[in-house]
């Protein structure tokens, strides 16, 4: 059954914002594109996640906004920690197993006697909200900027976590600190015997602010990250390696550092959330505003999707792709009914000039 279909008749159920108009279809570029508007008024979303035809969007202001059986809820997390108020931080990135049982996992940034961490917590679903029930790992560094943010949960059933450089550069080389980093964990929180480093959730060091992790069939590890200025990337990870951020970027080459597969030049992506499905990956982009294909046979990376602003989060499925804008994060400029959760079938997606 096509999940979309269900979602639109679900919010015409019960009442989303502007049900006059939230689920027309648009035609958002020249190339007359159209998708729906399954949601209106997200705030501030940054990822979206989906078990068993439910979805799990996370608010960086502390809610999980659900939709699942006719019912949709924007549901309070309650975290042991205040949550902070730097620019790309709050209630980040979410997690939900595959055999969901009301509990997943969560990172979130937070203050602490005027220091900036962050930190990965198991939380639990109860009757009215969810809890902080576990603290995995904490006081990853965070600071001004570059808070990182996405967990995914691998096909080897390992917990993967992008942390950024929290605007210190220097600590992405530092195989001491856990900024700047790829991390990977069992999900019970213990470091994996076979991780590179002995007894570090270290998996890849040398990133600036990695934001978005998908593997491709053959279980093979993607980010993207963001550049310094420009220069955005998309990187194969593997265990153990140097990804270069601060000695280079680009093109640049060092011995004992990995140059990207692709990277944006002089333009901007600023990527975030990707996703995997048919040997392609999809990805989003904030300042660069859409959403990009990236075949990673031709290393081509096109944009298909635009014009709704900037894109924080996509998920592909059989039916085609779930986005979440976010233009609600003091960087956009907001519509009155932002920020939006949009589906976007496969056929309406199309090449498009670059900017």
């Amino acid at each position: 059954m096509r999940i979309f279909l269900s979602l639109i008749m679900l919010c015409i159920l019960i009442g989303c914002s502007n049900p006059d108009d939230s689920f027309q279809q648009t035609n958002p570029t020249e190339n007359d594109l159209t998708y729906e508007v399954v949601m209106t008024n997200l705030q501030e979303p940054w990822e979206i996640e989906m078990q068993n035809n439910q979805f799990f969007i996370s608010e960086r202001n502390g809610f999980i906004v659900e939709i699942a059986d006719g019912d949709m809820r924007r549901v309070p997390v309650a975290l042991e920690k205040t949550l902070s108020n730097q620019p790309e931080a709050g209630l980040l990135g979410i997690a939900i197993p595959s055999e969901f049982r009301d509990r997943a996992f969560a990172y979130y940034s937070y203050a602490d006697d005027q220091a900036y961490y962050q930190r990965v917590v198991e939380i639990k679903r109860t009757k009215d909200q969810w809890e902080e029930s576990k603290v995995l790992i904490d006081q990853i560094p965070g600071g001004q900027y570059h808070q990182g943010g996405r967990i995914q949960i691998g096909p080897d059933d390992k917990l993967y976590i992008t942390t950024g450089d929290a605007s210190i550069p220097e600590l992405a080389q530092d195989v001491a600190s856990l900024a700047g980093k790829i991390l990977r964990m069992n999900l019970d929180g213990s470091v994996p015997s076979d991780n590179p480093f002995p007894n570090s959730y270290i998996y890849s060091y040398g990133h600036r602010n990695p934001q978005g992790l998908a593997w491709d069939s053959d279980g093979n590890l993607y980010a993207t990250e963001h550049g310094q200025t420009a220069h955005d990337e998309i990187n194969q990870i593997e265990k153990g390696n140097n990804y270069g951020w601060p000695v280079i970027e680009g093109d640049e080459i060092s011995e004992g550092m990995e140059t990207p597969i692709v990277h944006s030049g002089e333009d901007t992506w600023a990527p975030s959330g990707m996703s995997y499905l048919d040997e392609t990956f999809y990805f989003a982009s904030l300042r660069g505003e859409g959403i990009r294909q990236f075949n990673p046979d031709t290393k081509q990376v096109k944009l298909v999707f635009s014009d709704v602003g900037r894109v924080r989060d996509v998920l592909a499925t059989d039916e085609g792709l779930y986005a979440i804008t976010n233009n609600t994060d003091g960087r956009g400029n907001p519509a009155e009914d932002d920020d939006k959760l949009l589906f976007i079938p496969f056929d309406m997606l199309s090449e498009l000039p670059s900017e």
